[in-house]
């Protein structure tokens, strides 16, 4: 009989169905409800996005689904089966969910791994202190993947992306080195920087690689999806850098949004309606490179990091 790994695999979790996104939103809030305003302009975002809120969900699942399939083709130890469980910060299953479930199929050995290639205590931090406080309570062997954003097969991918899109420009007429492309990520309050947290240079590290590793000279970061809050978030905001490039007379521009893995609310409603809405306005041609989903070299990479934390264990 195959000896059991549990891997918690961990995302931010994202309602199923339009009737979700009140206890969805309610939960980000710590338990304080939105107001009508509040909760009728996520909804409107959400039927905004093609497809609407479902594939969102779907994206996630096919991703743990893919990833296990990866898990038990690489693995060198035959003896072992890999089993992944979905633990969502916002939305069932939640974290803790998905490390009970483990506790009742018997598992006393597992992996933790967040869908963010970029470690930050506010973001990846939060993921892996729940998971380790349930799984105290239930006596499973955790250890945790932090980040993983220079991986080989993550930078290939990424770059595979940005090349396919600078072809698609040079199609349309526009000149490859015109072509000024935006790496961005979900922004996180300033105070992060003060912490001395990584998640900022991580960023900027795999931007580096990535357009090395395409010949991209004419490239910037940029942030985005920043939260309304009374404290000041990393900027600049991409809205604003955009308008920025338009002072420049840059026409034409690719966003390539690293921080994110797979097509959610940030990539399908921030990038594809609210960005490509001001790129109108300012008469700038903008695209955006494909989510990584279940591309097979991210599945690697993911594969490649559980093994490889739990042959460290």
């Amino acid at each position: 009989m195959k000896n059991k790994i549990g891997v918690l695999v961990m995302s931010y979790g994202t309602p199923e169905s339009l009737d979700q996104v009140e206890a969805y939103y309610t939960h980000i809030r710590r338990g304080n409800p939105p107001s009508e305003e509040q909760l009728k302009e996520l909804k409107d975002r959400y039927e905004a996005i093609v497809g609407g809120v479902f594939p969102l969900r779907a994206n996630t699942d096919s991703q743990v689904e893919a990833l296990q399939m990866t898990l038990n083709r690489d693995s060198v130890d035959k003896d072992v089966e890999f089993v992944c469980y979905q633990g969502l910060k916002h939305a069932y299953p939640f974290i803790e969910d998905g490390v009970e479930q483990m506790a009742k199929d018997g598992i006393t050995r597992a992996v933790g791994i967040v869908l963010a290639p970029h470690y930050s205590i506010m973001s990846v931090g939060g993921y892996i202190k729940r998971a380790e406080e349930k799984a105290a309570e239930h006596g499973i062997r955790f250890s945790f993947v932090k980040s993983y954003h220079l991986h080989p097969k993550l930078i290939e991918a990424l770059t595979q992306r940005v090349s396919k899109k600078l072809d698609q420009f040079e199609e349309v007429g526009a000149k490859r080195d015109s072509v000024r492309v935006l790496f961005s990520a979900h922004s996180l309050p300033e105070k992060i920087l003060e912490m001395g947290d990584p998640y900022q240079d991580q960023l900027l590290e795999t931007s580096k690689a990535v357009a090395d590793r395409a010949g991209v000279k004419n490239w910037q970061f940029t942030w985005q999806s920043a939260g309304r809050t009374a404290t000041p978030w990393l900027g600049p905001d991409i809205l604003d850098t955009l308008r920025e490039l338009s002072v420049e007379q840059v026409e034409d521009v690719l966003v390539a949004p690293i921080g994110f893995v797979s097509d959610h609310l940030e990539v399908l409603y921030d990038l594809d309606i609210e960005a490509q809405a001001v790129a109108g306005e300012l008469d700038m041609r903008l695209m955006r490179t494909d989510a990584l989903n279940t591309d097979p070299l991210y599945m690697e990479t993911l594969s490649d990091v559980i093994i490889k934390a739990w042959e460290e264990e």
